[in-house]
């Protein structure tokens, strides 16, 4: 099986200084211990700016394309913008395509005038993307006019390798989709999308533990011209918190990442830890809010999510612009403050987060500048 993201091992589902270096987390690894993913990995760049023509701004989701299709091109970056030119959350309408060298083009700007199917509230692009097959999904938690209370249960976009919106996904416990990561087994693949709007408008503000995480079945066909097929969904984590939030628009589940043995790791941003399902591509009924790997220590409001190689889990802090590693066992084995902007520097940077093909190397999202950055 190939595994492809949003956020997950195969690179498809984020502050300081350049060449920050590696720290130990609260639970410090020996001497002897492995090496770590991040250990290596000392310089930061800027790959290039993510504001389209129409002016959009604020990236969130970030994946890297696995095989050449259309105009999707395999090693190329693709990046949802949440937010309009006139910075309203929930309002972004486009995704870019960058290449590893820099090279910005407009993949698709989407209109919520022109969907082939229901979408409820519109187009606000969230971090779930994920490219399987020639095909793009990306998820829609939109508002009126960047006011989370006028938020809407959204959708999950289904956009052909041309960048044209083919279907919609609604409902079936789709609501306020955030984050996503996907296990493509080909024909096949199973997509996890968190979801944060489960009656969280209503709550004006105040945490309610309703946030989901939902396993989608998804089948694929090799003419071009008949559409993915949802064939099933199964909700294998919920009662996670979320609350509406001013600034960052909803907090809730984020970041999901599933390693080779099928386990699914969750942001709990909310309660500042990652939680792991257990079983998650099998298992017939929710595991609630599963099991808690890490929290606390280095964590700070952890949002984007991957595994890498070494089976270690990397989360992207909202609130302070770093980047945490930690074993399956709970161990945050090192850290590194990337090369982001903000105010305290790197707060409510970093957002999206992918692996480059190769598994060495790391992308990222600097929302306060609207850039593509690689760590290596």
């Amino acid at each position: 099986m190939r595994f492809s993201r949003g956020f997950t091992l195969a690179a498809v589902g984020a502050t300081a200084l350049a060449g920050a270096g590696f720290a130990a987390g609260p639970a410090l690894a020996s001497m002897h211990a492995p090496p770590t993913f991040l250990g290596p990995l000392h310089f930061t760049k800027k790959i290039a700016s993510t504001v389209p023509g129409n002016g959009d701004v604020n990236p969130y989701g970030v994946a890297v394309v696995d095989h050449s299709h259309g105009r999707l091109h395999r090693g190329n970056i693709l990046v949802s913008n949440f937010n309009n030119s006139a910075n309203q959350q929930g309002t972004g309408s486009t995704i870019v395509q960058i290449t590893p060298r820099g090279h910005v083009s407009l993949f698709a700007q989407i209109s919520s005038r022109r969907l082939p199917g229901p979408c409820p509230g519109g187009i606000g692009l969230s971090t779930a993307l994920v490219e399987l097959n020639g095909w793009v999904i990306v998820g829609s938690t939109p508002s009126l006019n960047g006011d989370p209370a006028t938020a809407k249960a959204g959708c999950l976009l289904v956009l052909d390798s041309q960048g044209r919106v083919r279907e919609t996904f609604a409902g079936g416990g789709i609501n306020g989709p955030w984050d996503a990561t996907a296990v493509n087994y080909g024909s096949t693949a199973s997509l996890f999308v968190t979801n944060v709007l489960n009656g969280t408008v209503a709550g004006g503000g105040s945490v309610v533990n309703k946030g989901t995480v939902l396993r989608i079945a998804l089948r694929f066909f090799s003419d071009p011209n008949h559409l993915p097929q949802m064939t099933g969904f199964t909700v294998v984590g919920s009662n996670f918190a979320e609350r509406t939030d001013p600034d960052a628009f909803v907090v809730g589940p984020t970041g999901v990442g599933i390693s080779r043995t099928g386990a699914l790791y969750v942001a709990d941003t909310v309660n500042n830890r990652i939680q792991v399902i257990q079983n998650a591509l099998t298992r017939p009924t929710s595991s609630g809010v599963g099991t808690t790997v890490t929290s606390g220590g280095y964590l700070n409001g952890p949002l984007g999510l991957v595994i890498a190689p070494n089976g270690n889990i990397l989360t992207a802090n909202g609130g302070d612009g770093r980047i945490v590693e930690t074993t399956p066992f709970g161990n945050q084995v090192a850290t590194k403050f990337l090369d982001t902007s903000g105010s305290p520097p790197g707060a409510g940077a970093l957002f999206g987060i992918a692996l480059t093909p190769s598994g060495r190397n790391l992308y990222y999202v600097d929302d306060a500048t609207n850039q593509l950055r690689l760590l290596f």
